[in-house]
């Protein structure tokens, strides 16, 4: 499980030691940003969709194909569209989901250009805008696109 920010500077020698990474989003976010998310003071200064979060999980995801070991997702991000949406642009193609949130991800995931989402993803995390966040900018593709978020 890479649920601690040190890992990301230790992927090369762990993909080469297990059969399979498996990302928990939501310790890794916490930890990343040193905020307790149960925290309703300080659980809003954070966004999972941040262009540091997302390219954190994208080196996640570029070293496992790499080392051709697959990355899965477990946590609350992959259980909201919009983040699944997120994930599936960066690669990852197996997300852990809560029973609830399965419908409604499965029918944006269907529906989904994952080509364009990769298009529209990468230049937001190379090159973040500071006046529309990286979550905004997905919404107004998925509308754009038909897609339910």
């Amino acid at each position: 499980m890479v649920e601690v920010p040190s890992l990301l500077f230790q992927l090369d020698e762990l993909v080469g030691r297990v059969d399979f990474l498996s990302v928990g989003s939501n310790d890794l976010m916490q930890f990343f940003y040193a905020v307790d998310r149960g925290n309703r003071r300080v659980s809003d200064r954070f966004d999972p969709l941040s262009a540091p979060m997302l390219r954190a999980m994208k080196q996640i995801v570029d070293r496992c194909r790499a080392a051709s070991k697959p990355v899965t997702l477990c946590g609350e991000l992959g259980s909201q569209p919009i983040g699944a949406l997120a994930l599936v642009a960066l690669g990852f193609r197996a997300l852990s989901l809560t029973p609830s949130a399965l419908g409604a991800v499965k029918a944006m995931l269907l529906e989904l250009d994952i080509k364009k989402a990769e298009g529209v993803l990468r230049p937001l995390m190379d090159k973040p805008d500071r006046n529309t966040s990286i979550r905004k900018r997905l919404e107004e593709f998925a509308s754009a696109e038909g897609l339910s978020l």
